[in-house]
């Protein structure tokens, strides 16, 4: 099994080789309360979702592969941080189904707007640990070149990512391009005024936006209770957008939903909205202490859920892993971990010179003439 790295991430693109399953939502299995699931926590699939048996165990057996990659690095980044290598971090831990089964189910070439704790998404699309890790260490204000993956850097300020994703659409729209803008975004983010800006203005423009909610039920120390009295996913309908709503901790679930609501705005028919109810198993970042605001029983209760958990049930209830596939991920997973303490520690501060060649795409002569005095006279010193 190959090394993750930023040439070759877990998977790239729509799952590749996978025809989807599940090509509408329209017959998929609901729960009581309307949240569409294909597998139980306890990883029993459902008999009414009629996969491909074999093509669905080849799909899940790479999104566990991006899944359990990505814990691994957030649970070595988590120590880094403790350790005092990193001043901050804010862990997935627990939204990486959320996370890797929406990311899968979208083109390599879709361009996403992501908020700041997207690691598993990130890692998907091929951004490597230095890069994940750069800005956390403060070493850079942004951690990788948005380019190559698709994929822009984190937006610390809640719900501004929405308004920049509806612009970039926008433009996608003009183009007359076939791809679409993934947009990322919290239960916390969406009772900001820039989250119903920007799904206003999708709507009325049809702008070719998905909206991705991962409510992982506290917006700090908030509860998502305490927030709104109408579920996210029906507030987007209420702004025109087609919204379905998902267990968020079922990756199959997410990966169909997403697949389905992703044509839906590729055929141009406008923007649509995924709430994908999930659990921040952590803190909201290594600097917030979650036993203040919530209790051990409705942690031990979300622990049931543990998406990975419910894959490896699955995997083994069908017949899809065995020890040899476990003890390759586990082995590949400790790699990536050492390489991301490798990486993390290697990490410098940069060449205050390099400033004047990144603030245009085009250095004008003018800057390149700063330059060249900047670096002659921090020379001066030197000699």
């Amino acid at each position: 099994m190959n090394t993750v790295d930023a040439a070759s991430p877990p998977a790239t693109g729509s799952a590749p080789g996978h025809p989807d399953p599940f090509p509408t939502t329209a017959d998929l299995p609901r729960t009581p309360d309307g949240e569409i699931q294909l597998v139980t926590p306890d990883g029993r699939l459902h008999p009414d979702a009629h996969p491909d048996h074999d093509a669905l165990g080849r799909l899940t057996r790479d999104l566990y592969r991006g899944m359990r990659l990505a814990r691994r690095l957030d649970d070595e980044a988590f120590a880094l941080q403790r350790q005092g290598e990193l001043g901050l971090w804010l862990q997935c831990r627990g939204q990486e189904a959320a996370q890797v089964g929406s990311i899968a189910a979208v083109r390599a070439d879709d361009y996403v707007f992501p908020s700041y704790r997207e690691h598993a998404a990130a890692l998907w699309r091929g951004i490597g640990p230095a890069d994940l890790l750069r800005q956390w260490r403060g070493v850079a204000h942004s951690g990788w070149d948005p380019r190559p993956h698709s994929f822009h850097i984190y937006t610390l300020v809640l719900a501004a990512q929405l308004l920049h994703a509806t612009g970039y659409a926008l433009g996608v729209q003009r183009d007359s391009s076939d791809t679409l803008v993934v947009a990322y975004f919290g239960d916390g983010a969406a009772s900001e005024g820039d989250a119903s800006e920007a799904m206003n203005i999708a709507a009325t423009n049809d702008a070719p936006v998905l909206f991705f909610c991962q409510n992982n039920q506290w917006a700090i120390s908030t509860p998502a209770s305490a927030q709104s009295r109408t579920p996210i996913h029906r507030r987007a309908a209420g702004f025109g957008l087609r919204s379905e709503r998902v267990d968020g901790n079922d990756v199959l679930a997410v990966h169909a939903v997403t697949s389905a609501l992703a044509a839906h705005v590729r055929s141009g028919a406008g923007p649509a909205l995924v709430e994908a109810t999930t659990y921040r198993m952590g803190g909201h970042s290594t600097s917030d202490d979650p036993t203040r605001y919530r209790t051990d029983s409705e942690l031990d209760a979300w622990r049931g859920k543990d998406p990975l958990g419910r894959v490896e049930a699955l995997m083994r209830a069908e017949g899809w892993s065995d020890t040899a596939y476990l003890d390759g991920i586990q082995a590949e997973a400790d790699e990536l971990a050492d390489r991301t303490r490798r990486e993390c520690l290697a990490l410098r501060a940069p060449d205050l010179a390099d400033a004047f060649t990144t603030v245009l795409a085009d250095v004008p002569q003018l800057l390149r003439e700063e330059r060249e005095a900047f670096v002659a006279y921090r020379g001066s010193f030197l000699d």
